[in-house]
């Protein structure tokens, strides 16, 4: 069985970045006949990204319930991060294993420390945490506690799976072959989506549509993505449009196919926002209908999560046990 995990961070509501570069590849492999499938809340990395303690609770519901209005398959083990207490465990084993140097290098850290320079602080570390120089060392541990083959990422997150496998491979040399070495796995259609203004679709930007939003908002917001100048019966560059980018994501290789002629013949700005509307609110409209019930029901939900919990721990307590018993840290007798 080849077992694939991936999960997301509870800091918002789910927008369709989120889903076309995690939920909807993690849903389909969730109902492969060989796959075994480990999906998470990812909540204890939320608090690298801020301290708003309402919100993360907010969000552990909105996404857990579009992870289940998405159609996830109920035989995968779908959990929140939290209830494994020994993935944090395998952080710590993990953080002592891991050199300085690859975390250095991580993307995120990089980019806040270049913030800091561009800003003139005399310190290239002002304001950084130690949450977000170790974040990748916790999702290695996110994804090698259950041996995942296959990490289902956008490409913005390919490094964290290299350093996962790098830090795998260490603790293997020292200690013996106890990890699996995960591989990212990049769709075609898992691009980064561009948002209402252009830029890579992210709650940092505040320019994401949200998953499930009713109808009218989001008609409402993509009336609002970002256009040129271009009149109707122009030809238009289908590569340079962020309102072709998402609906590509959504669409078959032939109604993209066909979309590039109408770009080509010249369609309209405002009647390709209405065909884009149009074509994902039909797309969203059932799952959209089951989200807004598993709202109304954070019962069922926790209920759901518990169950999850309780499957990932069958196989977390004994594989850290192992682990435990690798580094030495044993019972005397």
């Amino acid at each position: 069985m080849e077992i694939v995990l991936t999960g997301i961070t509870t800091t918002g509501t789910p927008h369709i970045g989120n889903y076309v570069g995690a939920i909807r590849p993690a849903v389909a492999a969730s109902w492969r006949d060989n796959v075994a499938s480990y999906y998470f809340l990812a909540d204890y990395h939320s608090l690298v990204k801020g301290s708003e303690p309402d919100r993360v609770a907010r969000s552990t519901l909105e996404i857990a319930a579009s992870w289940l209005a998405a159609g996830l398959n109920p035989a995968s083990v779908f959990y929140r991060q939290s209830d494994v207490p020994e993935i944090t465990e395998l952080a710590w084993v993990l953080t002592c294993m891991t050199a300085k140097g690859l975390m250095n290098r991580a993307h995120a850290y990089k980019a806040a420390v270049d913030e800091n320079e561009a800003r003139g602080n005399r310190d290239p570390d002002q304001g950084i945490t130690m949450g977000l120089f170790c974040y990748p060392i916790l999702m290695a541990a996110d994804i090698l506690m259950f041996k995942a083959h296959k990490v289902p990422v956008g490409k913005d997150q390919i490094q964290h799976v290299e350093m996962a496998r790098d830090i795998a491979a260490r603790f293997n040399h020292h200690f013996g072959e106890t990890f699996v070495l995960p591989e990212a796995q990049i769709s075609d259609s898992s691009a980064v989506l561009p948002g209402l203004d252009g830029r890579k679709m992210s709650k940092t930007y505040d320019n994401t549509i949200p998953l499930f939003i009713e109808e009218k908002k989001l008609r409402k917001l993509i009336m609002k993505i970002k256009t040129n100048s271009q009149e109707p019966g122009e030809p238009k560059d289908p590569g340079d449009s962020a309102l072709f980018a998402i609906y590509r994501a959504f669409a078959t290789e032939e109604e993209a196919a066909a979309m590039r002629r109408r770009f080509a013949e010249g369609i309209g700005w405002g009647e390709m926002k209405q065909v884009l509307f149009e074509y994902m609110n039909a797309h969203l409209q059932a799952p959209r209908h089951e989200y807004q019930r598993l709202l109304a029901a954070p019962d069922h939900v926790e209920a759901v999560l518990r169950e999850g919990a309780e499957r990932a721990r069958a196989v977390s307590q004994p594989f850290m046990a192992q682990i435990r018993d690798a580094v030495g840290l044993r019972p005397l007798v």
